[in-house]
């Protein structure tokens, strides 16, 4: 059949080989394609059967199933990959993710989970080579990457630290990389950077602080050396590893690295740190979008509400500013009706409260929307990155020119 799911099977153990294959053997949309007793034949019978899944065990002998997973994540990348291990630990689960693994099962699991984790891996696969056709370059349709024209800038800022600003941020590029888009975050909160954690990456001589010697004699030439890729597909510029570092870097420089890295990425994703200084501003000139995060707080929702007021002060025109409610839990006592009354505009999106499955998140260096892709608060950040892309389509992806900005503080 044309629809089957055809499976690859690695695992060194030949009666597990075929248990799995039998168990499969009952399933009319499932074809086991072949099965593999090591890492280094895995490789080899991908590359010529082209699976759509492989079951990949996590403990062979001559190469593990981590190392096999992230070179056949990059040698055949239309192949989703279930890693299998007896061992449960978090570290594994966040190994695999970080390897290319979509999906990971603890041994022994039932033929249902098997099957459904078979299922839904080439679900999400299949939908994301679908979004994936629509922008690739074609010879009669398309653009020459050579000839794409610049990316946007979007800013994510609170007035308020602790609204889960950097969650967003990162998993919120995940979800646009999906789309097919070439996606960079910058951790622009260059004293206390967290990026690095949510991703699982170490800064130490891979961070913004490295270019400072090239920003300050022009443009930074090495830029692409230190910017790092995640296994998702998103690139990352780090904060540097130590607070003292962020004296370094200037206004001038940031705004140097973010039209650099506008010329070659369809999105720059800014995560700017909680406070108005001189390059927290000129990130917000510069942006196309900036995307407020407020939460159900008091304390928030004032701050919020001073930001708006400064940000018209400014200049920037309202569609500019898109408001992001956090943790939105009507139980706190605070309807979002009450919100939009006191800061004078609609909340233009939410994401659900669940903490558990954030933190969780944040614990293992996965971020959700790659590790728990059935939960709510996944959804409403793919809902996030759609809406934004919506938007911009609906604009034409024109840019308005960049007013000069007035000053901070002219109104007072």
């Amino acid at each position: 059949m044309a629809d089957q799911i055809r499976v690859l099977i690695v695992d060194d153990i030949p009666e597990t080989r075929d248990h799995l294959a039998k168990l499969l053997g009952f399933e009319s949309d499932i074809e086991v394609a072949g099965s593999a007793a090591s890492g280094a034949e895995a490789l080899e019978m991908a590359a010529r059967l082209l699976p759509d899944v492989v079951l990949m065990d996590i403990n062979m002998p001559d190469m593990d199933g981590i190392a096999a997973t992230e070179l056949l994540s990059a040698q055949v990348p239309t192949a989703a990959i279930v890693m299998m291990s007896v061992q449960g630990e978090a570290d594994y689960l966040r190994r695999s993710m970080l390897a290319g693994a979509r999906e990971f099962l603890v041994k022994p699991f039932s033929s249902d989970e098997l099957t459904a984790a078979i299922r839904q891996v080439h679900s999400r696969e299949r939908q994301k080579l679908d979004r994936l056709v629509p922008v690739a370059p074609t010879p009669g349709n398309g653009t020459p990457a050579g000839e794409r024209g610049p990316g946007e800038i979007l800013a994510i800022f609170s007035p308020k630290g602790g609204v889960g600003r950097t969650t967003i941020a990162a998993n919120l590029a995940i979800a646009v990389a999906e789309r097919g888009k070439r996606v960079v975050v910058v951790d622009a909160s260059f004293q206390f950077g967290d990026i690095g954690v949510l991703f699982n990456l170490n800064p130490r001589n891979k961070s913004i602080a490295d270019l400072v010697p090239e920003l300050e004699a022009g443009e930074p030439e090495s830029l692409d050396t230190f910017v790092i890729t995640h296994s998702s597909g998103v690139r990352v510029l780090l904060a540097p590893p130590s607070p003292e570092m962020a004296e370094l870097i200037t206004t001038t420089a940031v705004k140097r690295v973010l039209e650099a890295l506008r010329a070659s990425h369809d999105l720059v994703v800014v995560d700017c740190a909680a406070s108005f200084n001189d390059t927290t501003l000129a990130i917000l000139d510069l942006a196309d979008v900036i995307l407020s995060v407020l939460t159900l707080e008091i304390t928030c929702i004032k701050n919020t509400r001073l930001f708006l007021e400064v940000a018209d002060q400014l200049g920037y025109e309202p569609s500019k500013v898109r408001l992001v409610l956090n943790r939105a839990d009507t139980t706190l006592g605070i309807r979002v009706a009450d919100v939009e009354h006191s800061i004078g505009r609609k909340v233009d999106y939410t994401v659900v409260s669940d903490g558990r499955s954030v933190v969780y998140a944040l614990n293992r260096g996965v971020p959700f929307v790659l590790s728990n892709r059935e939960s709510q608060v996944t959804q409403d950040i793919i809902r996030l990155a759609t809406g934004l892309a919506g938007e911009r389509a609906a604009a034409g992806g024109a840019r308005k020119a960049v007013a000069p900005r007035k000053s901070l503080f002219a109104w007072r």
